[in-house]
């Protein structure tokens, strides 16, 4: 017969057990994902869906996705379409990265529809990382690429009613989400490897010259095949001042959640910007086992996510700064 003492010990150990045996079982991963800024991030979670729902490389995916937004024209931040700076000159930034931790950059590119295809040209075919200006257009020309007029009839318009209205300008600045100025979009693919891509035209009526956070590895883009990928939207500038997106992979490898680093990241910006109640700020970011998270400063900054279970749909970031 077996004595109390035996029976609450036998317990103790069949509890233990079970508990040891529930730390050993892995989450099971949701892949593929892919998570890109802003409203139309849906558009380009679409291209990007075709490369992953065929069993496609992550890469190849966020190249495809951000692609879609560089080539719409009613997409003001971004490639063509995208609103000049000061001078009336559109200027691109762009930069891509994959899951074996190569990454390539442009910035400053003139009269090229697809930065991000130049950016990843850099990443495959120089020794480089990053390329600018006229050496960068000179690169893609002489790699197949086509020159193109990116100012188009809409955008001109509002760049002149912008000069007539602040002639002695040197720079403005909205923080709302017509001038969000990027897209970024992190990827999981069906064999577990991340990547990232980010393009932008920048802060409209930038000085002629200013280049952000976008094509900077660590600042807007960062990628870990180990822990996670993030990316970063808002002012450059901002974002910089943190090395964002490298940030919250770093916060990720620390055990925090995905939203929960994007929640740290925009911590650090707010604590290294001491005018973070005028800029806006936004991380997503996703993880090795495909959760995904985002957060902002200001309300209103939203991002698109893309898996099996649930289709493609918007997901409203919460913010520091809560909504009225």
């Amino acid at each position: 017969m077996i004595s109390r003492r035996q029976w609450i010990g036998m317990t103790a150990m069949t509890a233990s057990g079970r508990l040891l045996a529930m730390a050993d079982e892995k989450p099971t991963p949701n892949r593929p994902v892919v998570i890109s800024t802003w409203q139309h991030g849906l558009a380009a979670n679409e291209a990007a869906w075709k490369v992953l729902s065929q069993g496609g490389r992550a890469l190849d995916a966020v190249e495809a996705g951000v692609r879609q937004s560089e080539s719409d024209p009613k997409v003001s931040s971004v490639g063509f379409g995208g609103l000049p700076d000061a001078s009336g000159e559109v200027t691109l930034d762009a930069c891509i990265m994959d899951e074996q931790g190569d990454c390539g950059s442009v910035a400053y590119l003139k009269d090229i529809e697809n930065p991000i295809s130049v950016a990843r040209m850099v990443m495959e075919k120089t020794p480089h990382v990053m390329m600018v200006g006229e050496g960068a257009k000179s690169f893609a020309l002489a790699n197949g690429m086509q020159e193109k007029d990116l100012l188009t009839p809409k955008a001109k318009q509002e760049w002149g009613k912008w000069k007539a209205e602040h002639p002695d300008a040197i720079q403005h600045r909205e923080i709302n989400i017509e001038n969000h100025d990027t897209i970024g979009m992190v990827a999981i693919d069906e064999a577990g490897n991340l990547s990232g891509a980010c393009t932008t035209s920048g802060l409209a009526w930038k000085l002629p010259g200013r280049v952000g956070d976008s094509p900077l590895i660590g600042a807007g883009l960062y990628v870990d095949n180990e822990i996670g990928a993030a990316s970063a939207t808002g002012v450059g500038e901002a974002v910089i001042r943190a090395v964002g997106s490298f940030l919250v992979v770093e916060l990720m490898r620390q055990g925090n959640s995905p939203q929960e680093a994007c929640r740290l990241a925009t911590e650090r910006v707010i604590a290294k910007n001491p005018e973070w109640k005028s800029v806006q700020v936004g991380f997503i970011a996703i993880d090795k086992l495909g959760r995904v998270g985002g957060y902002c400063i200001q309300p209103g900054f939203d991002y698109a996510v893309y898996d099996r279970q649930s289709g493609n749909r918007m997901v409203p970031a919460p913010s520091r700064i809560p909504a009225t």
